[in-house]
């Protein structure tokens, strides 16, 4: 794949000094995603409080809820990814009309995704059903769900444009987007909610409005930005109403549905751990939590590098710069082993003021205490995976990762964490220590499975 790569590009510079010039154009390309997750992150906070503060039973129908439509918008966003690594892979290669007839089949590939996702979600109280809520809550949730969904087509569009302005190198609009989708959300959940400024009182509805109008104002704004910026032009149909073409949606369905799998299957292994940890009492729900949420902080820097770092890549892999291909992943692996470094000294130096943010239980603490020191760990393990994976999406070679996720985490850490936590264990809130080692095992062997691949690819550059 990677035996055509230039040899022969100028080093002028020290290591270093080459490392610096490549952090910069990285860099562009990170920090907008970063802000944009962030927003992204506190538009989830936002609901979960303002829901909160209108009443228990909306609060536990908009948490269900979430973990619902959650995997869906996961697979149009793995999916959609597949257009900015063939978009970086033909700009790169100068392959101009190649980058401008993926648009209108990255935009046909979204509504096809939003044509099954939306009325999953419009029907959604079927599912609902199966988890015997209580009535009031399942009517609630089901409302929510339904409401979310009608914003799933803008989020398709929304995908579709992110991911083909990213494999330009082009992503600070679509965090100005994503901030203001995540600013006009707060009034307009506090509207629908309580029922402000004469709009009905809607609670759990009410966010679920609120989240699909916020949805279609961010598209909206993409979309204006799209066809008014002059920059772009050059990389836009001249018609944007094309016939689907059978061979390029091939083509982006092959590398994207592996990563929209994969993304739905990491959080559902989560999600499943989080409820078998449920079983273990609530003091075990809530230190896992403390220390889920510790990771999160971390988790969306080193997903923004990846994700800029394989675009960079993508354009060295299409230009044939050997040299370019290995400059963005040290760059990109050095930024994100710091994140890890700092993440495992904050948790392994601080733990007590990071716990006592959360509780002043003594049992919470015990047991956060010997949670965040394995999540110190599971960091710096889970740099190597993250880097590992955006480096074979950059080669569009998605299907190792699926592979891979699947045997580690559903094949190995959840079914041992559930052996060793409850079945030969008391079923103790103790036992979330083992999911937790059981987790950590999973970890490390996707790590080391996907950095092996890694390896094999890059060997084709010497």
């Amino acid at each position: 794949m990677s035996s055509h790569l230039s040899q022969n590009v100028p080093q002028p510079r020290s290591a270093v000094g080459q490392m610096l010039d490549e952090l910069g154009p990285l860099w562009r390309i990170a920090w907008p995603l970063l802000i944009a997750q962030t927003a992204q992150i506190g538009t989830g906070v936002v609901d979960t409080l303002m829901a909160g503060n209108y009443g228990d039973v909306d609060l536990a129908a908009i948490a269900i809820g979430f973990n619902i439509w959650l995997p869906l918008y996961l697979i149009i966003l793995g999916t959609l990814f597949a257009c900015s690594a063939i978009v970086a892979q033909d700009f790169g290669a100068g392959r101009i009309e190649r980058v401008r007839s993926f648009l209108p089949q990255g935009l046909w590939v979204a509504v096809a995704l939003s044509a099954v996702m939306t009325p999953l979600c419009l029907n959604s109280g079927l599912v609902i059903e199966l988890l015997g809520l209580p009535p009031e809550t399942a009517v609630k949730t089901t409302a929510y769900v339904s409401r979310v969904g009608l914003g799933f087509p803008a989020l398709g569009i929304f995908m579709a444009l992110r991911y083909h302005t990213q494999g330009l190198g082009i992503t600070a609009p679509f965090a100005m987007a994503s901030v203001i989708g995540f600013i006009a959300n707060v009034p307009l959940n506090y509207m629908l909610i309580f029922g402000a400024w004469g709009a009905p009182e809607l609670g759990a509805e009410g966010c679920g409005l609120a989240t699909a109008a916020s949805m279609w104002i961010s598209t909206s704004i993409i979309l204006l930005y799209v066809l008014t910026a002059r920059s772009l032009r050059p990389y836009l149909p001249d018609r944007w109403l094309q016939m689907p073409d059978q061979q390029r949606i091939g083509e982006i369905l092959a590398v994207g549905i592996p990563v929209g799998l994969t993304f739905f299957l990491e959080t559902g292994v989560f999600s499943a751990i989080t409820l078998l940890i449920a079983t273990l009492g609530d003091a075990a729900v809530a230190a896992h939590q403390i220390a889920i949420n510790v990771w999160d902080v971390f988790y969306i820097p080193m997903v923004s590098i990846g994700s800029a770092m394989a675009t960079r890549m993508g354009h060295a892999i299409g230009a044939g710069n050997a040299h370019g291909v290995r400059m963005a992943l040290r760059v990109g692996a050095a930024l994100s082993t710091l994140i890890g470094l700092l993440a495992m000294s904050l948790l392994l130096l601080f733990p007590d003021a990071i716990i006592g943010a959360y509780t002043q239980s003594d049992t919470i603490r015990d047991l956060a205490f010997s949670l965040l020191r394995l999540a110190a760990l599971f960091i710096m393990i889970d740099v190597v995976q993250i880097v590992g994976s955006f480096v074979l999406r950059a080669y569009k070679e998605t299907r190792f990762p699926f592979v891979v996720v699947t045997f580690s985490y559903w094949g190995l850490a959840l079914p041992l964490g559930y052996a060793m936590a409850i079945h030969w264990g008391d079923s103790t809130p103790e036992g979330t220590v083992d999911f937790w080692y059981a987790t950590i095992l999973g970890i490390a062997v996707a790590a080391a499975l996907i950095t092996w691949r890694v390896r094999r690819l890059l060997s084709a550059l010497d």
